[in-house]
């Protein structure tokens, strides 16, 4: 598959809110097709460390990505572990880092990777292609863990049904393929009239969310990047949907010293110097026309800012990410 074959979303907004540098060090955390990365590699006389999870993607570049030779390091590690992977490559500091959040064009188009029902595949939905996988989790989960899963992670006001209808079908024959189980969805859930959003959407979403443990790994990440980033270094952070947006926008108000004042009732905490200046107060939104040619942009969102010169906080990710409730054998999985 070509590299055009995924379209970076905001891609001259994420460049321009980066602002490369000569002799910068940058980190593309969602490299994918590698958009980002050749845009920023243009920008400036820098390097960049490309991150991504999946192997594929790493392997896919090899060609190109000897053009940029001493200034493109593929990094095939997921970017919660950006701190780590550096560290191991001698890097201690960076000048700027950009997420692409979500699931790539080119992962949705292959029906053997399993993440979309609109290609029947293997049911999988690992970014890394490792287990346990989406299968794994529709054939052994209980009915309550699946009904929690589809309502935090994909909003899904039917999850109980839907969860329940799963379990009864696997006890015929177990859900192995993507067809199967957006079909065995639209039973327990018929879309409504007029509905545009296939009954399934919410579902998939949820379930890709956990068996990658996207918004914990997230959440790990941008408590990480603020220990990396020099001051001035900035964030770059584009979003698909209101969990992962969430998150970023909790951790730059937080970070940028905006957070909610405590009740008057609570003792007064020391004040903390802000480690991030916010750049858009708002997200920018995709152009009509960027809409136009690539309707996957159409529920993106961009949120930048500048690291400060003051400490990190570092702390508890876990914190920035929403927790579920879930049985001691699926529990174990995260």
């Amino acid at each position: 598959m070509s590299f055009s074959a995924h379209a970076p979303v905001m891609l001259e907004e994420a460049v321009e809110a980066l602002a490369p540098i000569n002799h910068g060090v940058y980190v593309d955390a969602t490299f994918g097709g590698g958009g980002y990365t050749r845009a920023i590699l243009a920008a400036a006389n820098c390097a960049v460390f490309a991150f991504d999870r999946d192997p594929t993607a790493i392997e896919r570049a090899h060609d190109w990505a000897r053009a940029y030779a001493g200034r493109l390091t593929l990094v095939n590690r997921p970017f919660a572990e950006i701190e780590e992977a550096l560290a191991e490559l001698g890097v201690f500091e960076i000048n700027g880092v950009v997420f692409d959040l979500g699931v790539s064009s080119m992962q949705l188009d292959e029906a053997e990777r399993g993440f979309s029902f609109m290609r029947d595949g293997p049911l999988s939905m690992r970014m890394d292609g490792g287990k346990p996988n989406a299968a794994d989790v529709v054939n052994t989960a209980e009915a309550r863990d699946l009904a929690s899963i589809f309502k935090v992670y994909g909003d899904e006001k039917a999850a109980g049904r839907i969860a329940r209808a799963i379990v009864a079908a696997r006890e015929n024959e177990p859900i192995e393929t993507t067809g199967r189980l957006a079909e065995i969805v639209a039973r327990a859930n018929p879309a409504a009239r007029g509905d545009r959003i296939h009954p399934a959407t919410r579902v998939f979403q949820a379930l890709r969310i956990f068996v990658n443990d996207e918004l914990a790994q997230l959440a790990r990440a941008l408590v990480a990047v603020e220990k990396l980033l020099a001051p001035a270094g900035r964030l770059v952070a584009v979003t698909f949907h209101s969990l992962e947006d969430r998150i970023v926008k909790r951790f730059l108000i937080e970070r940028a010293g905006a957070a909610a004042k405590p009740s008057r009732h609570a003792p007064a905490a020391a004040p903390v110097a802000a480690t991030f200046r916010i750049l858009n107060d708002k997200p920018l939104a995709p152009a009509d026309d960027e809409i136009a040619a690539n309707p996957r942009a159409r529920s993106s969102k961009l949120r930048a800012a500048i690291r400060t010169d003051a400490p990190a906080l570092g702390g508890d990710y876990t914190l920035y990410a929403p927790r579920l409730v879930l049985s001691n054998s699926l529990a174990a999985w995260r």
